[in-house]
């Protein structure tokens, strides 16, 4: 794992541009602390910060070859889980390796097969190529959107980076924030290409850019499609473990330390006892790794969201599996610390996170850092399966928006409440919403015969793959590489994301209950606790003195009206929610004191230009 940048410029030689080009690569060293490199031949320049993983002396970047024709250059962030079988194909076709790394493996794919070399790949990933024997940039971002890609275009071309920290600091982005941004920073919608900044962009999942003389193209060489499901109960079961048993197989293998993180819930669990019988196997254990909250066990209230909390439960899988277990006890002090709230927003670039839940897994994979450079997540199985309530939930089927916003429109209330009723006017967040999913769900192929409730299940899950997870993604990578450490996705392999999204909501919820499919294909490596549970979101503090920490930041906050903030947000009503007695903190206030103390602080941090007109 890696942080990637780079420069093309066609009217100038940007090796008088070294300064540049080094500021762009030192804002990614926490993505890559264990080393750097840069590249520059005329119009083009590469930046890369290393994550060693895999070949720890021989995986250094930016990597190139010498052809006849011109120098290939490649900086690459990511894993390809199938380097061993592709490089075995491609020494076969006559290529010579130096290293032990994927990285190569990628790089002489390319030469092989062009930009026919993704459609060959399995993994996360992000990778740029300059290809001097054409004067092209060609930059890949893998199928999910596991790892982070943009790039600005230019008068003369175009910068890239895995983060926007990279791109604005380079001298020509400007560091602009529209109306448009702000839409999307307060909407939870995830728009494909957006990016908060204006004038930057995301090279959308499973998507090749290209760059040379005459300007920018994109084309996507994997998008989710509608098929038929011919596999009967029992072979669907039996074909989701086979995924599962190969894709952890994979994603296990690595030449530093590695863990699983694990929540007790039925995605981790499983994914964590499959790992486990897998290393036992080899005479290993695995290590696992739990958040909780000070005094959360003995003094948990269930909700609406949360009817149980993860603490016995992970004890269960850790003791059935035998794995090397710790619990990460977080205390209401961590949380609320306005440092850690700084970390998050420098991680994320932006203040679009989720409170303290962002907090815990920024200081939960900071604790892991000290013992473990890879961590394997049980993230996305609830997209992939139908995890989440409001696939349930009648109201939320039946709304001709996205069902997320219905459920945490429930619990949270609206984000938006929190700001100037002005502003509020002007950004018409009602219909950007509209227009996002009528976008969204444009082109979501029916099958023939498929029932009016099979479709709309498939829309929702459709969804659930193409928008929600990318926020989720998004936010584990930054969370887990602001403190270098790589976190795995076992249940974003395409294969197994491309085979469960085609069967029918049925098959899926077959026994009633969510990720049916999963459960079973599972049930072996499971304690009877977990495959009885029912499905628990990522744990948020219950502890009162949280949100008083807040209540006290927001008094500090109101304290200096001309602060920017409160061009934003509505001064009255942060003012009412700071004052509140604590028992009578909703969830929808404390929600509000989040978001703009977020705000205050990006404002601080990045000076961004707003443009509110």
């Amino acid at each position: 794992m890696c942080g990637i940048t780079g420069w093309v410029s066609f009217d100038r030689d940007l090796r008088a541009s070294c300064d540049a080009l080094d500021a762009m690569t030192q804002t990614m060293e926490c993505r890559g602390p264990d080393d750097r490199g840069t590249w520059i031949d005329g119009p083009a320049a590469l930046g890369h910060r290393r994550l060693a993983i895999i070949d720890l002396p021989g995986g250094r970047q930016p990597m190139t070859v010498e052809t006849p024709r011109g120098t290939v250059a490649m900086v690459y962030s990511g894993e390809t889980y199938n380097y061993t079988e592709l490089r075995a194909e491609l020494a076969a076709k006559g290529h010579e390796f130096r290293t032990d790394s994927d990285t190569e493996v990628v790089l002489r794919g390319y030469l092989e097969w062009g930009e026919e070399l993704p459609e060959r790949l399995n993994g996360m990933y992000a990778f740029a190529l300059w290809d001097g024997r054409v004067d092209k940039l060609v930059m890949i971002r893998d199928r999910m959107g596991i790892k982070p890609f943009y790039f600005y275009e230019t008068a003369d071309g175009v910068l890239f980076g895995s983060e926007p920290k990279a791109i604005l600091a380079n001298p020509l982005a400007r560091g602009r924030v529209t109306l448009d941004g702000l839409r999307e920073l307060f909407t939870f919608v995830k728009t494909p290409g957006h990016a908060v900044w204006d004038g930057m962009h995301e090279v959308e999942p499973g998507t090749i850019v290209t760059v040379d003389r005459s300007g920018l193209r994109s084309r996507a060489y994997w998008t989710l499609e509608t098929k038929a499901h011919t596999d009967d109960r029992d072979t669907t079961i039996a074909t989701v473990r086979e995924l599962l048993d190969d894709i952890v197989r994979r994603q296990l293998v690595s030449d530093v330390p590695r863990c699983t993180l694990l929540s007790g819930g039925l995605d981790s669990s499983a994914m964590t006892a499959i790992a486990a019988r897998q290393l036992a196997g080899r005479g290993e254990t695995v290590r696992s790794f739990a958040v909780d909250f000070l005094g959360q066990a003995e003094n948990f209230v269930a909700d609406e969201l949360r009817g149980t909390p993860d603490t016995p439960f992970v004890h269960d899988v850790a003791r059935s599996s035998g794995t090397d277990h710790r619990d990460i006890v977080l205390d209401s002090n961590a949380l609320a610390d306005p440092e850690v709230r700084a970390r998050v927003i420098r991680a994320r670039d932006i203040p679009a996170g989720f409170g303290d839940m962002d907090a815990s897994l920024y200081l939960l994979f900071k604790a892991i850092r000290e013992h473990s450079t890879v961590a394997l997540s049980g993230e996305s199985a609830d997209e992939v399966f139908g995890g989440y309530l409001q696939f349930f939930d009648e109201e939320a089927r039946a709304a001709d928006t996205f069902p997320w916003l219905v459920r945490m429109g429930r619990h949270f209330g609206d984000d938006a409440d929190v700001l100037r009723p002005d502003l509020g006017k002007r950004l018409d967040l009602e219909g950007y919403v509209a227009d996002s999913y009528a976008s969204a769900v444009r082109g979501i192929r029916r099958l023939d015969g498929e029932s009016d409730f099979e479709y709309r299940m498939r829309r929702i899950c459709h969804l659930h793959l193409t928008r929600f997870v990318r926020v989720l993604l998004d936010r584990k990578d930054r969370a887990s590489m602001a403190v270098g450490l790589e976190v795995r996705v076992p249940f974003c392999d395409h294969r197994l994301v491309e085979y469960v999204y085609n069967t029918p909501w049925a098959l899926k919820s077959f026994d009633g209950r969510e990720k049916s499919l999963l459960r079973e294909a599972t049930a072996d490596v499971l304690p009877k606790s977990v495959y009885d549970r029912v499905k628990s979101p990522y744990p948020s503090t219950q502890d009162p003195k949280y949100a008083v920490a807040l209540q006290d930041h927001a008094k500090d906050l109101l304290s200096r009206p001309s602060h920017r903030v409160f061009d934003l947000v509505d001064r009255d009503r942060v003012h009412r929610a700071a004052h509140r007695e604590a028992p009578q903190i909703t969830q929808a206030s404390r929600r509000g004191l989040e978001r703009t103390l977020d705000l205050a602080l990006w404002l601080e941090m990045y000076e961004p230009e707003l443009a509110l007109d």
